[in-house]
């Protein structure tokens, strides 16, 4: 019995594409009120950045990320340097929802 290796190729890039695509760069975790609690400092930028995208609520963000300080437009702050993302200021959109900000 001979092999037939004309469908070899084939068969392995749609393994390879079948395996690349269970596969996740970013894990969602969500229950039923959004996604999961992140506590500490923001250190992965991809799900902050996709969370920011969804346009949370403060509420929802001060949930999620409990240990980050919004600053919301208007608040009184400190001017101290921080370089570990503990501090986002907020930039909100006419529902009072985040849509922009940056860490300072």
């Amino acid at each position: 019995m001979a092999l037939n290796f004309r469908w070899t190729p084939a068969l392995v890039v749609v393994v390879l594409a079948m395996g690349v695509g269970a596969c996740s760069a970013y894990k969602a975790e969500t229950q039923a009120d959004g996604p999961e609690p992140r506590p500490g400092t923001v250190e992965q930028m991809n799900p902050f950045l996709h969370f920011i995208e969804s346009r949370p609520s403060p509420e929802e963000f001060r949930r999620v990320y409990p240990d980050v300080m919004l600053v919301l437009p208007g608040d009184i702050v400190t001017q101290e340097y921080r370089t570990d993302n503990s501090r986002f200021f907020a930039e909100l959109d006419e529902d009072g929802r985040i849509r922009d900000g940056e860490f300072r």
